[in-house]
């Protein structure tokens, strides 16, 4: 496998990079917009309310979990998810930061 030069770039540009991949499927987007809906799940809910095969979704929320922006819980044989409100708070601070920045009036190119 190659190496992806992350280092090249600055601590930001990387955390950036990261958060952003959570919104990079639209698998991934559902899942959160279900669990803010609900505010918690169980796997086998949001296989039918999404519409995708189980080892599917529980690639997706495996993604979401390594981002830290949701948690889980095991209650008996299932896993309980949703947002983990304090990460989900900083990555919104950090996008809104690089999102917020205005396009200079200048002319350019």
């Amino acid at each position: 496998m190659g190496i992806t030069k992350t280092e090249i770039f600055t601590e930001q540009q990387n955390e950036i990079a990261t958060l952003a991949k959570a919104f990079g499927h639209p698998a991934r987007v559902a899942i959160l917009q279900h669990l803010f809906k609900i505010n918690a799940c169980i796997c086998g809910d949001l296989v039918e309310e999404i519409g995708l095969a189980q080892p599917t979704i529980s690639q997706h929320l495996k993604e979401l979990k390594n981002l830290g922006l949701i948690k889980g819980s095991i209650e008996g044989t299932s896993i309980c998810y949703c947002i983990n409100a304090e990460n989900w708070t900083n990555m919104k601070a950090v996008m809104l930061q690089f999102l917020d920045q205005d396009i200079s009036k200048e002319k350019c190119c």
